[in-house]
């Protein structure tokens, strides 16, 4: 009784079987009224009633006095008027009764559906009234009548009971129809739940089971993808985590062994493992703060072009020992950043370190900010009672940018250079390839502020990557991104 196309059966049976009910009674009362009502209209046809009435009027030349008739006739019983019998009406020419042998009708003119079914009373050639009988309640009706009513109820309940066992019938399969992308739903969940996340649902059915069916496939998607992405992670880190572990470990057994002598150049060669070690541990921490929106930003208005030509001093001495230019270009005058300045000027030497690593001599690298605006449509209002009105007013953002002309990236690999631990090149080593944690945290960083980070290019032509950051608008501030929990706002000049 819990299934649920069970409990739809039910209800579609329920409801079908009481509209049927419904319906029979109500058909039932109708026929049975309409009939009594034509059985006494032919009755009185057939009596002599309306002879008589029709030599009243003429010789009176009115119906006053008529009701008297009428009594008289109900009292001698003639034409089924004893008690309980039918109802009979008399109207006059223009409909409206004159006579009655029901109370409450002298003076109310008859329906135009009463004077269609009216026998009319003709004197001197011309029609005089007419002369209606409605069905009474306990009437006697003839053997004949009452078989043509329980035949017509036959029938009804002949109908009722098809349409009712049709009902059912279509309740069941529609009720499954229903319930049977559910249980492949509920199925298919069952089988993530234990592991299987390669399972799908057809998409299929009304338009809310199709949605839930293609929403559950996209959720299973995405589990497939985490969990890919899981192995994924584990695996690299125990990769990168192996690494200056085993170096660090093979050099102190050598040490034991006395195979290398206890020098410092030995313990610093151990020292520079445990470094780069906790190095790739003070990285992952940070990208999983970041991830988990726990990144702790000092937000203040920041120059954008401070913060370039400190990236570009900080590697001018690693450029021109690597024999590659470094340049900064700032031509526009810029509006300050609502930012974290320490964030924005890890994010650049991240970028920088990049492109440095992958740049050969004679190669030029150039860092660059520019503004970029765009038109916004805001709601302003004027002074007094004046409706709020449409203007345009420009929303801008500055764009940083650190270019290459190094051997560029394959378009294959273009879009997972954010991903954790990916390289362009393999077959480099972490000593000359990074940990591969850096753009992903830079990534992570851009977010949090609001921004959008990017890269462009093409091999044997250089790379492009920049970021945007949204301008420090004193008016209407910048809306910071969820992932920010701690925000230590300085006081903004006017």
């Amino acid at each position: 009784m819990n299934k649920l196309w069970i409990q739809l059966t039910l209800a579609f049976s329920l409801v079908t079987m009481i509209g049927v009910a419904v319906v029979a009674l109500l058909a039932n009362r109708q026929v049975s009224a309409d009939f009594r009502s034509f059985v006494a209209q032919s009755q009185v046809q057939d009596s002599p009633l309306v002879t008589e009435l029709s030599d009243y009027y003429a010789a009176h030349t009115s119906w006053d006095g008529v009701d008297r008739m009428l009594r008289d006739v109900a009292g001698a019983g003639r034409g089924m008027m004893g008690r309980g019998g039918p109802a009979i009406i008399l109207a006059d020419a223009a409909g409206q009764v004159v006579a009655a042998l029901v109370a409450g009708q002298i003076g109310a003119r008859l329906a135009q559906q009463d004077l269609a079914a009216a026998t009319p009373i003709s004197a001197n050639g011309q029609i005089a009234g007419y002369l209606l009988v409605r069905a009474g309640s306990g009437g006697a009706m003839s053997m004949a009548g009452q078989q043509f009513l329980a035949q017509v109820n036959w029938a009804l309940l002949q109908a009722g009971l098809l349409a009712g066992g049709l009902g059912v019938v279509l309740g069941v399969v529609i009720a499954r129809g229903l319930a049977a992308p559910l249980s492949r739903l509920s199925a298919a969940a069952r089988q993530i739940a234990r592991g299987q996340l390669d399972q799908r649902v057809p998409i299929a059915g009304a338009a809310e089971i199709a949605d839930a069916a293609h929403a559950f496939n996209e959720m299973a998607a995405g589990l497939q993808q985490a969990e890919r992405l899981r192995q994924t992670m584990i695996a690299d880190i125990a990769h990168e985590l192996r690494t200056p572990l085993t170096v660090i470990q093979g050099n102190l057994r050598a040490i034991l062994d006395d195979v290398y002598p206890l020098e410092k150049a030995e313990i610093a060669t151990i020292y520079d493992e445990t470094v780069m070690l906790s190095r790739l541990v003070g990285d992952l921490r940070e990208l999983a703060q970041a991830e988990a929106g726990r990144l702790t930003l000092d937000m203040q208005p920041t120059e954008a072009a401070p913060l370039v030509r400190s990236a570009v001093a900080s590697f001018e001495a690693a450029a021109a020992e690597q024999g590659v230019r470094l340049i900064a270009d700032l031509r526009d005058a810029l509006p300050p950043v609502f930012a974290d300045p320490d964030r924005v000027r890890q994010v650049l030497h991240n970028l920088v370190a990049n492109a440095l690593r992958y740049t050969p001599a004679g190669g030029t690298i150039t860092l660059s900010a520019t503004l970029e605006t765009k038109d916004e449509r805001r709601k302003t209002k004027d002074d007094g009672n004046a409706a709020p009105s449409l203007v345009l007013r420009p929303a801008s953002c500055v764009l940083l940018q650190v270019s290459d002309t190094g051997q560029g990236i394959a378009a294959a690999d273009l879009p997972h250079v954010f991903e954790r631990f990916w390289r362009a090149d393999r077959s480099r080593s972490r000593d000359h390839g990074g940990s591969g944690l850096g753009l992903a945290i830079a990534k992570q960083i851009v977010e949090a502020h609001g921004g959008q980070i990017g890269a462009e290019s093409e091999l044997g032509l250089g790379s492009r990557f920049w970021f945007r950051l949204p301008a420090a608008d004193v008016a209407s501030p910048v809306t910071l991104s969820p992932s920010v929990q701690h925000i230590q706002r300085s006081s903004i000049a006017r």
